[in-house]
């Protein structure tokens, strides 16, 4: 019988984030699902946003025990998944993300910060091509080639800036407590993925993997943050459960 598998998307993305890397599934193997979050694609009006909620909506989507991944935003809310219903989740894989920011002074301006892009997606008038540009345009995205910039564009069209601004106060990294000191609590086998030009979630990925009794982490060759778009083939690979259980902190190059 195929094995649950739940995937969580990235901030102004949808479900449609994920389609290259279940191409690359196993179909008989995995019976994947790739929903939209809060704030998006067709969960973009479902109220309140919240972590609470967004958990609730995962568990609900969730048959039973199976394996869990989420890409930046969606990994943040994978780790608070794994977190409140750590017998759902047999194995967990975070794409490029965080346990938050640890520090309450840069927490705080982080959380202005996004306060004052929200407002911005909120003004009279906004589009969303102009809101899809501005994400895009990040340093973070900066080594991505221009078919998957193109792609990503694409999927963040099918959101809307009011909905975007809701879910960026209520589930963004400003908003949400630091896990940090919590991850000594996920005993399942967890998969850390990071791109090797993404030095930021590198550093992050080194973290979270030494955290986690049975943390490993994995550097995806010549890629960047958005892995999913960038290297869906390694990603599903990688989605892939190992004969051998990683030891505390492994890293695999």
């Amino acid at each position: 019988m195929p094995e649950p598998l739940l995937l969580l998307h990235g901030f102004t993305q949808t479900g449609r984030g994920w389609d290259e890397v279940v191409r690359h599934l196993d179909g008989e193997r995995y019976r994947a699902l790739a929903p939209d979050i809060r704030g998006h694609g067709a969960a973009a009006t479902r109220r309140p946003i919240d972590f609470d909620a967004c958990v609730r909506d995962a568990v609900g989507l969730m048959p039973g025990p199976g394996a869990l991944a989420g890409y930046s935003q969606g990994g943040r809310l994978a780790l608070h998944v794994a977190l409140a219903h750590p017998e759902l989740v047999t194995r967990l894989v975070l794409v490029s993300a965080t346990a938050g920011i640890e520090d309450a002074a840069e927490r705080a301006r982080r959380r202005a910060a996004d306060a004052d892009l929200a407002a911005w997606m909120e003004a009279d008038g906004r589009r969303m091509t102009e809101v899809a540009d501005r994400w895009g345009a990040q340093p973070l995205f900066a080594t991505q080639s221009p078919a998957v910039a193109a792609m990503a564009r694409a999927d963040r069209l099918g959101n809307e800036p009011a909905h975007l601004a809701a879910a960026l106060r209520g589930i963004g990294t400003g908003a949400m407590a630091p896990l940090w000191d919590r991850l000594g609590e996920l005993a399942m086998p967890v998969l850390v993925l990071a791109g090797e030009r993404d030095e930021k979630y590198v550093g992050l990925g080194r973290r979270l993997a030494a955290a986690v009794p049975a943390g490993r982490l994995e550097i995806v060759p010549d890629a960047g943050h958005a892995l999913a778009l960038e290297a869906p083939e390694a990603v599903a690979a990688a989605i892939e459960p190992r004969a051998e259980p990683p030891t505390r902190g492994a890293t695999i190059w």
